[in-house]
């Protein structure tokens, strides 16, 4: 019994010295063409079942700032996801539109596809696999 509870500990401490923590990937997201200083750049990933629907997997926001920003999404773990980004200049958390319906904010999304429309999942889907990932979106 002695050696039986001798070879589970181990077996046990083996396991645990050779585990490792998988926390996911890191994405940098490069935001370029940022026009003023108003407000804040805001950015979501999402997966298929969150894209145009509300709030992302994961969210991120920064100051604005004239030129190039960058975020970043820690621990995302492997999917097919795509980002949205928007320039919310006056700070209310949300895209604002003209009478026309035409949006007032700069926007953008991963694979940078401005189509006239409402952007897709397909036209901006991109893969995490197992390495960080740097992407650039372009208001």
């Amino acid at each position: 019994m002695k050696t039986l509870s001798f070879f589970l500990g181990l077996l046990f401490t083996g396991l645990l010295a050779t585990a490792q923590d998988n926390p996911g990937v890191t994405v940098t997201v490069t935001i370029e063409n940022v026009l003023s200083d108003d407000g804040k750049v805001t950015a979501s990933l999402h997966s298929q079942d969150t894209f145009m629907r509300g709030p992302g997997i994961k969210n991120a926001e920064v100051e604005a700032k004239k030129g190039e920003i960058t975020l970043t999404f820690e621990n995302v773990e492997p999917g097919t996801f795509a980002i949205m980004v928007l320039h919310d200049k006056n700070e209310n958390n949300r895209m604002d539109f003209d009478e026309n319906g035409m949006p007032k904010e700069n926007y953008g999304m991963s694979g940078n596809e401005m189509l006239m429309g409402p952007p897709t999942f397909e036209s901006a889907k991109f893969e995490v696999a197992g390495e960080d990932l740097a992407l650039d979106i372009r208001f």
